[in-house]
C-alpha cells in the first residue's frame, strides 16, 4: 500500500487519464501503457458503449480487446440512451474495482463531456421524459437544430453560449430540462456541489503539434472505414427498424451522415465529405476543452513510445506499482 512521503499517511490510489482529439493516437499508446503498467482500461467514449457501432466508431477489434479488456465498451444497444450520469456511475464502479485489486485505472477516450462528469460530479437534474424528446426532435427535423438552438437561447443564454448549434445531443437536453421543470441548465449546474475522487488523478493529452497533422490522420482513419464497409454497417443498423436518426447512438459523428445518405438525403460522396467536415469539428472542440483544461499535461502524436511511457511512468507515480 503507497504511503504519502510529505506525511506518512495512506495515499491514494493513482488513476490516469488519458485524452485527445480523435485519431491523435490515444488507443494505441493507451494498449503500450498496459503492457508497462498493472492498468485496466477503461473507455471514456460516447460511441463505443454502442453494441454494433464498430467501424465508424474506430473500435478495437476483437482481436484487440481480447488481447487488452476495456472496461465499457458494448455495454448498450443502439435503441438505448446512455448518458453522462450512466458514465459517471459505471467509471466509478470500475474504477473502483481495478483499484481495489492493487492496479491502475487507465481511462482512455476523447469524450470530454464524460470525463468532467466524472471529475466534479453532476446536478441532481431530472431524469429525461421521452415525449418531451421526441417533440424537440419533431421541431429539429422540421426547422433544423439551429431553430432548437435560438428556443433555448431565449430561455437559457447561458446554456446557449456554451452549446455549438450542431450539437444536437446536448441541445436536446438543455432545452428538455428547462420544459420539464421550468429550471434552466444553467441554475441546475449551479446548484451542483463539486465531488473529489478519491484517487490521485494524473491527466495527460496526446495531439499532434499542428492542426493540418491531425486533419490528415482524421481523413485516413475516415477513408479506411469507409473501405472497410462502415456503410454496410450502418444499413445493418437501419435494417433493425427500431432504430432512428434521434437516438445518440444514430446521431454520432459519421453514423448520422451515412445514415441520411442511405435514407436518400444526398449522395455518397457528400456524406464522406459531411463526415469529414464533422470529425474535423468534433476534433477542434475537444482541442478546445483540453486548451482550459487543468492540471494537464501534453504528449505529442507521432513521439517515440518509449519516450512517451516514460514521461507518464515520471509524472504519473505509477513506477512505485511496477
Amino acid at each position: 500500500m503507497a504511503v504519502d512521503p510529505a506525511n506518512g499517511s495512506i495515499a491514494l490510489p493513482i488513476a490516469i487519464f488519458l485524452m485527445g482529439p480523435t485519431a491523435a493516437g490515444k488507443t494505441d499508446l493507451a494498449l503500450a501503457l498496459s503492457e508497462r503498467l498493472p492498468c485496466d482500461l477503461i473507455s471514456v467514449d460516447s460511441a463505443l458503449v454502442y453494441r454494433g457501432l464498430d467501424i465508424g466508431s474506430a473500435k478495437p477489434d476483437a482481436a484487440t480487446l481480447a488481447r487488452y479488456p476495456h472496461q465499457l465498451i458494448d455495454i448498450c444497444d443502439p435503441s438505448e440512451v446512455y448518458s453522462a450520469a450512466n458514465f459517471r456511475r459505471d467509471a466509478l464502479a470500475a474504477m473502483a474495482k481495478s483499484a481495489a485489486a492493487g492496479r491502475i485505472p487507465l481511462l482512455v477516450g476523447g469524450t470530454m463531456l464524460y470525463y468532467k462528469a466524472l471529475l466534479e460530479g453532476l446536478a441532481d437534474m431530472p431524469q429525461a421524459d421521452q415525449g418531451v424528446r421526441a417533440e424537440i426532435n419533431r421541431l429539429a427535423e422540421s426547422e433544423g437544430w439551429p431553430a432548437v438552438h435560438a428556443l433555448l437561447a431565449e430561455v437559457d443564454p447561458k446554456s446557449a453560449e456554451r452549446i455549438h448549434p450542431n450539437h444536437s445531443q446536448r441541445l436536446s437536453r438543455a432545452l428538455e430540462v428547462y420544459r420539464i421543470s421550468g429550471v434552466t441548465m444553467s441554475d441546475w449546474q449551479a446548484r451542483q456541489v463539486e465531488e473529489v475522487l478519491p484517487y490521485r488523478v494524473r491527466q495527460f493529452a496526446i495531439a499532434p503539434p499542428e492542426r493540418g497533422v491531425l486533419h490528415q490522420r482524421i481523413e485516413q482513419r475516415l477513408r479506411q472505414m469507409f473501405a472497410q464497409d462502415f456503410v454496410g454497417e450502418v444499413a445493418g443498423l437501419m435494417a433493425r427498424g427500431d432504430l432512428h436518426a434521434n437516438l445518440p447512438a444514430i446521431r454520432a459523428v459519421g453514423y448520422r451522415q451515412v445514415w441520411e445518405h442511405l435514407r436518400g438525403d444526398y449522395s455518397l460522396d457528400e456524406a464522406f465529405e459531411r463526415a469529414l467536415i464533422a470529425t474535423r469539428q468534433l476534433a477542434k472542440r475537444q482541442l478546445t476543452w483540453l486548451r482550459g483544461w487543468p492540471e494537464l499535461q501534453w504528449l505529442e502524436t507521432g513521439g517515440d513510445i518509449d519516450s512517451q511511457l516514460n514521461f507518464v511512468l515520471e509524472h504519473s507515480g505509477a513506477a512505485e506499482l511496477l
